[in-house]
């Protein structure tokens, strides 16, 4: 597992060979800066799905103050194939990378992305932290942001993962989650109205994690952060 994906580099285009974007194809150049992807990476996004993103990344502090609103880990699937496993809308998906990658980027067609490495000491867990990801696919998506339910958000499914690769004991640490603007004090519109068409309480203050936060974490070296990552 701690091989090279799919038997050979595995890289990161900061310009893509070829993405479909909105019905047209960009090709990019042969400029090559990524990073060679390992199993158990982490691969960070910042999203564009509109508001909701925006508050995300309203309220998360993201590695060198990058706006983050999403977080999969990357693996290998029985074919070798290079795969990202998250949690999104629909649940607990596998999904493949350029398609991950394509979700978000810029005018450019440069893929919005920074990638954490587990440091040594925790590198170990990995195998095990995979295995837990793909006995989740296919639970369903934590609309509510609640720890223990069965239920998993982007970051809430590296959390989980890694704490049951690592004996209970957490390697990214759960912290009271805000739904506030810093500038103002006040719960942000997006966050009122996505909360009120669940039917439930915000649940500020309650334990949480985000991706903004795990891109901090002291367990990770990020080795690689797109120019085109947008920042507070």
């Amino acid at each position: 597992m701690h091989g090279v994906m799919n038997s050979k580099r595995v890289k990161i285009l900061i310009w893509l060979l070829a993405i479909n974007v909105a019905g047209c194809a960009y090709v990019g150049s042969n400029d090559d800066i990524g990073v060679s992807l390992k199993p158990g990476d982490l691969l960070f996004r910042d999203s564009d799905c509109g508001p909701l993103c925006d508050a995300i990344e309203k309220v998360t502090a993201g590695y060198k103050g990058a706006n983050l609103s999403h977080v999969g880990i990357a693996a290998n699937d029985a074919n070798g194939h290079t795969i990202v496993l998250e949690a999104v809308s629909k649940g607990v998906v596998a999904t493949d990378l350029q398609t991950f990658l394509e979700r978000s980027i810029d005018a450019n067609g440069r893929p919005k992305v920074i990638v954490g490495r587990l440091k040594k000491p925790y590198r170990h867990l990995i195998p095990a932290a995979v295995k837990e990801a793909e006995a989740l696919k296919g639970k369903p998506y934590d609309k509510g942001f609640v720890i223990d339910n069965d239920a998993y958000y982007c970051s809430e499914l590296i959390y989980e993962i890694f704490r049951r690769a690592n004996g209970g004991r957490p390697v990214f640490m759960l912290e009271p989650m805000t739904f506030k603007d810093p500038q103002t004090g006040l719960t942000l519109p997006a966050w009122r109205e996505y909360f009120s068409k669940l039917g439930v309480e915000i649940p500020e203050g309650k334990p949480g994690i985000n991706p903004g936060g795990i891109s901090r974490s002291q367990a990770l070296t990020i080795v690689y952060m797109s120019p085109a990552i947008s920042k507070n």
